[in-house]
C-alpha cells in the first residue's frame, strides 16, 4: 500500500522561522485586515529582494562591494504599485547608472505581477462581466481596476485559443460526439441565436479531448466538409463512430472525408426529443416502452419493440415519436450492431451533456456577446476549466477497448 504523502514534505510548506514571522506580526492578536497587510507586506519584501538579487546578478558584485574598475553601479530605487493577487503594493524597483538593468521578475512597464491575470481570468471564464469583475476586485482587493484592462488580459488568451484550434490531434478517434448549443452573438447591430458546433472525442486509450469549437450561423452539408477537413488536417485519420443528433449536411460531408465512419443517432437526445412530447402522467409509461426498443438485443428484435410501441396504447397517442424514431431509424440501427459494452459508450454522453449544461449557465449569465471572438474567448476558458479533470479513461472502458479492437481490428490502434 503507497505511503500517504504528508504535506510537510512538500517544500513549498516548510515551517517559516518565527523569528521572520515575528518580524511583521509580532505577538500580538491579528485580525483579518492585518494578516491581509502583513501577507502584503511580506510580498513586497519577498519581491524588492528577488529584484535586488537580479540587480546583484547583472552587475556581478553585491551591495557594498563595488570594484574599482566598475563602469557600472546601483542608482537608487523607483516606486511602482503593482497588482497582486493581494491587492496592490508598493515595491521599490532597484535601479543601475547604465540605465541597462531588466528585471525578470517585474519587467519594465509592468503593473500586474503573477497571479493577478490568472484572478481575472478565473473570473471571465465564469461567466463575469468586465463591469462585474472591475466591481469584484474593487469590492474584494480595494483595487481600481479600468475595464481596458480587464478587456486587455483577457485578449491575451486569443493566441492560445487559436493554437488550441490547430493544435495536432490524436490519428484515430474510437468515438467522437458532436453537438451544438445556442448562444446569442451581436450581429451588424442585430443580436441574433448562433450556433456553437463542440467535438468531444474518445481516444483509443479511453481518455475523453474537446477536440474543437466552431460558430457557424447556417448549418449545412458545407460548413461540416469545412470542420472533417480541419480535423484531418490536424492528423485525425479516422474517426470509428460518428454520434450526432441529426444535424444537417453532417452525413454527406462525413462520407466525403471519413468514408469509414459509423454515423449513430444519439441514443440520448432521441429519447429527450420523444419524451417532451409527453406529459408527467404519460412520461414514465412513453419511457419504458422506448426502453424496449433502444435496449433491445437485435435490429429485428427493436423494429418489433417500436411496432408494439406504434399498434399499442400509446402509439395513436404519440405519432409524432413513432415518426421521429423511424425517420431516425438509418442512424439508429448501427446501434444494435455493438456488444452492450460498446453500446454503453456510445449511450452515456454524460461528459459532452455536462459541458454544454455548464456553458449554457455561463452564456446566459452573459445574455449576449458582441462578438463572435468575445463568445469563442469565454468557451474556451470554461472548456478549459471543465476539462481540467479529465486525466483518465472511464470506468467501463477497458471491457469496451476489448470490443472495439475485435470489431475494427487494424482501424483501432491504441498509441504506446
Amino acid at each position: 500500500m503507497a505511503r500517504r504523502r504528508n504535506p510537510s514534505d512538500d517544500p513549498a510548506l516548510k515551517p517559516v522561522p518565527s523569528e521572520i514571522v515575528d518580524a511583521f506580526v509580532g505577538g500580538e492578536a491579528l485580525t483579518a485586515q492585518d494578516i491581509d497587510a502583513a501577507m502584503r507586506r511580506f510580498k513586497k519584501a519577498l519581491i524588492e529582494r528577488a529584484l535586488g538579487g537580479e540587480l546583484t546578478h547583472h552587475l556581478g558584485y553585491p551591495p557594498g562591494a563595488k570594484p574599482d574598475d566598475a563602469r557600472n553601479h546601483r542608482n537608487g530605487t523607483t516606486a511602482k504599485t503593482v497588482l497582486t493577487d493581494e491587492g496592490t503594493v508598493e515595491i521599490d524597483v532597484p535601479r543601475d547608472r547604465a540605465g541597462t538593468f531588466e528585471p525578470v521578475l517585474l519587467p519594465k512597464h509592468e503593473r500586474r505581477f503573477t497571479g493577478f491575470d490568472d484572478k481575472i481570468l478565473a473570473l471571465y471564464a465564469r461567466g463575469l462581466t468586465v463591469r462585474e469583475i472591475q466591481a469584484f476586485l474593487a469590492e474584494m482587493y480595494a483595487t481600481e481596476v479600468s475595464p481596458d484592462l480587464i478587456s486587455t488580459v483577457t485578449d491575451a488568451v486569443v493566441g492560445e485559443v487559436t493554437a488550441w484550434q490547430a493544435r495536432p490531434l490524436e490519428r484515430v478517434y474510437a468515438v467522437v460526439f458532436f453537438d451544438a448549443l445556442r448562444i446569442k452573438i451581436r450581429d451588424e447591430g442585430v443580436v441574433r441565436s448562433t450556433a456553437v458546433y463542440l467535438a468531444l472525442g474518445v481516444r483509443t486509450d479511453g481518455c475523453r479531448d474537446i477536440l474543437g469549437l466552431w460558430i457557424e450561423q447556417t448549418e449545412g452539408a458545407k460548413f461540416w466538409l469545412k470542420v472533417f477537413t480541419d480535423l484531418r488536417t490536424r492528423g485525425c485519420d479516422d474517426i470509428l463512430i460518428a454520434v450526432t443528433d441529426g444535424l444537417k449536411g453532417m452525413p454527406d460531408a462525413l462520407a466525403a472525408v471519413f468514408p469509414q465512419t459509423t454515423l449513430q443517432t444519439c441514443i440520448v437526445h432521441l429519447i429527450r426529443h420523444s419524451l417532451a412530447y409527453a406529459n408527467y402522467r404519460d412520461r414514465q409509461r412513453l419511457a419504458d416502452a422506448l426502453k424496449t426498443v433502444y435496449t433491445a438485443p437485435t435490429e429485428d428484435a427493436a423494429r418489433a419493440a417500436l411496432d408494439a410501441l406504434e399498434a399499442g396504447p400509446l402509439g395513436p397517442r404519440f405519432p409524432n415519436v413513432v415518426a421521429a424514431w423511424r425517420r431516425a431509424w438509418p442512424q439508429v440501427i448501427p446501434f444494435f450492431a455493438f456488444p452492450p459494452t460498446i453500446r454503453r459508450v456510445l449511450y452515456t454522453t454524460n461528459a459532452l451533456e455536462n459541458i454544454n449544461r455548464q456553458l449554457r449557465k455561463i452564456s446566459k449569465t452573459r445574455g449576449m456577446f458582441p462578438t463572435d471572438e468575445a463568445a469563442t474567448k469565454l468557451l474556451w476558458l470554461a472548456l478549459r476549466n471543465i476539462t481540467r479533470t479529465w486525466v483518465a479513461p472511464g470506468h467501463a472502458w477497458s471491457d469496451a477497448m476489448n470490443h472495439f479492437a475485435i470489431l475494427y481490428s487494424d482501424r483501432f490502434t491504441r498509441d504506446a
